[in-house]
């Protein structure tokens, strides 16, 4: 198996929202990532990153959202044109793992006609609740004709221990990581908003965009425990991070 770690966008945001002590008007950039598992069984795709329309008209596809997530990314930066840039298309994806239903995690699901698209039950009911976009989700994203599947418990996606879905909650009610084993490069926990910045875990820092800070912290710690027994965790928005890691064709294997 192969890991190719792909753009699916790039934000601006209050900085306060991850680290509530700090001023008000600082703000921080946010790298949006997906990641591709190119698995003997089938393609997994982790995300799907940010719709490329909001590179034009965000305020229109996010309304009051766009001024909270401000798109800095370029017409390409998205999860369609990584997939280009290793030589596949929306339609060579067999499974689509959703993290959670945010838009900048959700937005290109609709490119996935042929994709079992797996999402936590928790994740899914919020998301069709009637105060659904009061809490950030939004149905242009994610409320398609697709083959959308509720998982109800952590799941090895082939039974062979190579992607397993775990439920780290906290975040959102559904949100959910996978952790990924491959021959030469090791363990990784792809942990998306569970940890969107590692100070966070490193300080214990709750971010204000949480909706169960015990779960989150409960996360916190299960994500330690894997992090201790060997994985190394790839956060949903370090920028830092996103720097150091290897993308597109270049992935690990």
């Amino acid at each position: 198996m192969k890991m190719h770690v792909l753009a699916g966008g790039r934000l601006k945001m209050r900085k306060h929202i991850y680290f509530p002590d700090v001023d008000r008007n600082e703000s921080i950039e946010l790298p949006v990532n997906c990641v591709l598992l190119r698995h003997p069984k089938g393609n997994v795709l982790f995300d799907t990153g940010c719709h490329p329309d909001i590179v034009t008209n965000a305020e229109e596809r996010w309304g009051a959202l766009a001024r909270v997530m401000t798109p800095l990314m370029s017409p390409q930066d998205n999860v369609i044109s990584s997939l280009q840039a290793v030589g596949l298309a929306p339609d060579d994806i067999d499974i689509v793992v959703c993290s959670h239903l945010h838009p900048d995690h959700c937005g290109c699901n609709q490119f996935f006609k042929k994709a079992r698209i797996l999402v936590r039950a928790e994740e899914l009911a919020v998301a069709r609740s009637a105060d659904a976009v009061g809490a950030g989700y939004l149905p242009v994203e994610w409320d398609h004709p697709l083959d959308y599947q509720a998982v109800t418990n952590d799941l090895d996606l082939f039974d062979d221990g190579a992607i397993r879905l775990i439920h780290l909650p906290g975040h959102t009610q559904g949100t959910m990581g996978a952790l990924v084993t491959l021959k030469h490069s090791g363990r990784f926990l792809l942990a998306a908003d569970a940890v969107s910045i590692r100070a966070n875990l490193d300080g214990g820092i709750i971010p204000k965009n949480t909706w169960n800070k015990d779960l989150c912290r409960d996360s916190f710690a299960k994500v330690r425990a894997i992090e201790a027994d060997g994985a190394t965790v790839i956060c949903g928005h370090d920028d830092a991070q996103w720097q150091s890691l290897r993308k597109l064709a270049n992935g690990y294997d």
